[in-house]
């Protein structure tokens, strides 16, 4: 056993709390000398309620960050014709934000090993919804890029404290398990954040979305006060408290497969947010599609996401190890960009680019789960750190190179091609050069 996976002897118990999701008593069953035999991770012995209630609200807060991030991409247009700038100057209060998002990561991560999960993420959340209504009321592009940058920096310990938790909990295949449920949501959030967006701007202008996700984040805070309990061991917060945040990034970045497949998340994660960030102007200014059907197209593109994740999790599960799928998906990736780039030079139209975009995104669903086993499954001691990294990655270089598209121009699919099928390419060189596949152990049970 891992010296992160070992429980507490018996952690205090917390009142009774009666809420819609379950009566919970708010601790985690520890390990007795009796049942650790067959229970080997304190989230073993959750009852299946118990289970439901992280799923549910872990969930929420894992898609806190990709809504805070993209449910106003349908409101570009009316942000251009508002603050009259150019789209350029829109997708940078994007960038903005996926910047904050990535360094706040940086910091929550390292931190929640050292002090407790809950904490980080209560202040953080706080910010979050604080700098939303800020975004609310900006009355110019300047404010708003600024509380963008705040929101996503807020928004940050989301995804982190999630990913963390479950690591706290869970190890093996349950870990595969719980992993895929958080993978299902972190990536099809990005996609249903949209469709929200575009059926919010039926009801409210832009700035009633930032009110909702004001809204958003106090239930978060609210879920989390009522259900979640701190996962993270009094006696792993005293072993962080003896270890330097630098002792714990050395311990990761001289991990030869977690550095890889980081990266490689990275780079399947700026290839799926090149289509996020330049398909409201392709489908609604090249195309003709109305905020509605634009949101129409993101649900269509969901039912990939969700296809990718589980059918990657069963395949996990089932035995197939992560690094293979891998090594099938982005060869798939590379494969569907180029088709993408090649149908939109040869004049096929819409057709041509919805057709074998589902396919791309789908294959970016059979990636996310694996990336995230891979990278955690060594790292209990500093898995808040460790999600951090991969978060950071995911958004840092998202928001970095994501804007290209806009510079290339959004008049066709073929620069939102060509940065596709480049990460997809620097996977591929990622996987077989650093994390080399055929070194990578088998998952334990």
């Amino acid at each position: 056993m891992h010296p992160s996976d070992r429980a507490p002897v018996r952690p205090p118990r917390r009142p009774t709390f009666e809420g819609p999701l379950v009566t919970y008593t708010g601790s985690i069953p520890a390990i007795t000398p009796d049942a650790a035999v067959s229970h080997t991770h304190p989230g073993d012995r959750l009852t299946a309620r118990q289970r439901l209630v992280y799923i549910v609200v872990l969930g929420a807060l894992t898609a806190l960050g990709p809504f805070t991030i993209d449910t106003y991409l349908p409101a570009f247009p009316a942000l251009q014709s508002e603050f009259d700038v150019s789209p350029a100057v829109i997708q940078l209060t994007l960038t903005g934000t996926m910047v904050g998002f990535g360094l706040g990561q940086l910091i929550v991560g390292p931190w929640s090993d050292k002090v407790g999960r809950r904490l980080p993420l209560m202040l953080a959340t706080s910010m979050h919804i604080a700098s939303c209504i800020g975004a609310a009321l900006s009355p110019d592009i300047y404010w708003l890029g600024a509380f963008r940058v705040l929101m996503g920096f807020g928004a940050a310990a989301g995804g982190v404290v999630a990913m963390a938790m479950v690591r706290d909990l869970f190890g093996g295949r349950p870990l595969v398990k719980m992993l895929s449920r958080l993978a299902l949501i972190s990536g099809l959030a990005p996609v249903l954040a949209p469709v929200i967006g575009s059926q919010l701007l039926r009801v409210v202008d832009w700035r009633g979305i930032f009110w909702v996700l004001a809204a958003y984040g106090a239930l978060v805070i609210a879920a989390v006060a009522l259900f979640i309990v701190e996962t993270l061991p009094a006696v792993d917060r005293r072993v962080a408290g003896h270890s330097t945040v630098g002792q714990r990034y050395r311990a990761l970045f001289s991990d030869r497969v977690f550095v890889g497949v980081a990266l490689i998340g990275g780079m399947t994660f700026t290839g799926l947010f090149a289509y996020l960030s330049s398909s409201s102007f392709l489908f609604q200014e090249v195309y003709g599609f109305t905020a509605q059907q634009f949101g129409l197209l993101f649900a269509v593109n969901s039912v990939g996401i969700i296809i990718g994740v589980q059918t990657s999790s069963l395949l996990m599960r089932r035995g197939v190890g992560p690094q293979w799928i891998i090594a099938t998906t982005t060869i798939a990736l590379v494969c569907l960009a180029t088709t993408i780039g090649v149908l939109s030079v040869t004049g096929a139209g819409l057709w041509g680019t919805i057709v074998p975009l589902w396919f791309f995104i789908t294959a970016c669903g059979f990636t996310f789960p694996c990336i995230q086993v891979l990278a955690l499954a060594n790292h209990g001691k500093e898995a808040g750190t460790a999600a951090s990294v991969l978060g950071a990655l995911n958004f840092g270089l998202a928001g970095v190179l994501s804007p290209i598209v806009g510079v290339l121009g959004v008049g066709s699919a073929l620069p939102m091609a060509g940065v596709m099928a480049t990460t997809a390419l620097i996977s591929i060189v990622l996987l077989w050069f650093v994390v080399r596949p055929r070194t990578v152990p088998a998952l334990a049970h």
